[in-house]
């Protein structure tokens, strides 16, 4: 082995540290990791361990160093496989630029929870001295790790010359857009000279986004059945733009929420109205719009409304800003989960997080059914007047109520006309009336929803026509 390293250059100049000093340096670092140890403790980080402590035996054995190098290669293929941000080339870099960011430990938590200016300053002093430690470990690029490995297993195996590449590129390109925030730290992490100066940009993510693999994520769906937040990794790109004709409820909604954001006093929200109306649609287009300061949408389904109370536990004390989304909220006369969600609005002895507003849509006013015959006259309840005053209080809990209505013809054609040219569509104004009107007909009524589908068709059918053409 010592022959084959002298021959690739590695030995000491002029006070230059040797790849093998350079491997040695790194690994005695990690044994004094603390805050941050936790970034190696998945199976890719250490994979890549095992392969240095392999390299740096007194004597390598070729098949053990061949086996680590594979190993580590295909676990940080494997670590890499569904993330997106495929902006370092190098795999081991990325994946340690990756699990910083991610990392939930004694620091980032208390930051998130607690804020910056109560972190103890031992606290801080040590996460420098690990972040120090860390840079060792990433200035071992793919380059010079494939090439050690190489002069000591090829001699004894030369069959494995041509056995492997050096880990770049290992993440799939995909035409996705990344988050700009988190986008940024990477660049800033990846050409940071003295990663002690992290200390103030991980913060600064950390106590708007969050921390841990959640904080990736702008969308947040709670799954019943395993009672856990999961990220969404592709949430509804709408925007604001895209939504035409409300623009008197989505600047109360907005403003609202810019209040929340603000740490103001802000109201919970009710949106209401005829399906397709866009009331969703405003509510994930005004999380995309916020996005970058730190709001973030979840979304419970009606039929976990019991889980409300595990699910405000969950996110009481993160960094974001929640907003907790029901979507086609209702309630049948028999059915008394609604009372979960109106101690949650406003009734327990717990208070509301105040990183978190609930947001609902519904397509009624009213959001528990009532039948007639509870209204002005006694039935088999006693205190029947007591009952539907208590089915009726819940809608008042919402201290932000937003009606969207059906919009009329002329507001309709308006809809269809602002989301073509924004489009760029050539079609006449009168055939693009013509049609519209048709598609009214054909499709149940005017709203929103119908007016972007009938778009899409005419989108559909033009760049069709062209690709014919063509």
């Amino acid at each position: 082995m010592t022959t084959e390293i002298q021959e690739q250059g590695y030995t000491r100049h002029g006070g230059v540290l040797t790849p093998m000093e350079h491997f040695r340096s790194a690994m005695n670092s990690v044994y004094g990791l603390t805050l941050l140890r936790g970034i190696l403790a998945q199976d890719a980080g250490q994979s890549v361990l095992h392969l240095l402590n392999e390299l740096l035996a007194a004597e390598p054995d070729p098949v053990t160093t061949a086996r680590a190098y594979s190993e580590a290669f295909y676990q940080l293929a494997a670590a890499l496989n569904n993330d997106r941000e495929a902006q370092i080339t190098d795999a081991w870099q990325a994946y340690l630029i990756n699990r910083l960011i991610d990392d939930s430990n004694l620091w980032s938590t208390q930051l998130e929870n607690a804020g910056g200016s109560r972190i103890p300053s031992t606290l801080r002093a040590q996460a420098r001295r690990d972040l120090r430690a860390l840079q060792r470990l990433f200035e071992l690029d793919a380059q010079l790790i494939w090439e050690t490995t190489c002069a000591v297993v090829t001699p004894a195996l030369p069959e494995l010359r041509e056995a492997w590449e050096p880990w770049h590129n290992l993440q799939s390109t995909r035409n996705e857009k990344l988050h700009p925030v988190r986008a940024t730290l990477t660049q800033t992490i990846a050409t940071c000279s003295n990663w002690e100066d992290l200390i103030t940009p991980l913060e600064q993510y950390w106590s708007r986004y969050g921390t841990g693999p959640l904080a990736r994520y702008q969308v947040l769906r709670w799954e019943g059945l395993t009672k856990e937040l999961v990220g969404i990794q592709h949430p509804d790109p709408i925007q604001l733009t895209g939504l035409i004709g409300h623009e008197r409820q989505q600047s109360r909604l907005i403003a609202n929420v810019e209040r929340f954001l603000a740490g103001l006093p802000a109201h919970n929200m009710l949106l209401y109205g005829p399906p397709g109306t866009g009331k969703s649609s405003t509510l994930k287009a005004i999380a995309n719009t916020y996005a970058e300061q730190g709001l973030c949408l979840v979304e419970v389904g009606k039929e976990a409304i019991a889980d409300l109370p595990q699910v405000v536990t969950a996110l009481r004390g993160r960094a974001p800003h929640y907003l907790l989304f029901i979507d086609d909220l209702s309630f049948e006369d028999h059915d008394t989960t609604y009372k979960t969600l109106k101690v949650l609005l406003e009734g327990t002895a717990e208070a509301r997080p105040a990183n978190l507003l609930i947001c609902a849509t519904s397509n009624r006013m009213n959001l528990v059914k009532e039948n007639f015959s509870e209204r002005g006259k006694p039935t088999e309840d006693v205190n029947w007047r007591d009952t539907m005053d208590e089915k009726q209080s819940l809608v008042h809990r919402f201290g932000l109520r937003v009606s969207f209505i059906t919009p009329d013809q002329k507001q309709y054609l308006h809809i269809v006309r602002a989301l073509a040219q924004q489009r760029g569509l050539v079609i006449a104004e009168e055939e693009l009336q013509t049609r519209a009107l048709q598609w009214e007909r054909q499709h149940a009524g005017r709203s929103g929803r119908n007016a972007r589908q009938f778009v899409d068709d005419i989108e559909a059918e033009l760049k069709y026509q062209q690709t014919q053409h063509a």
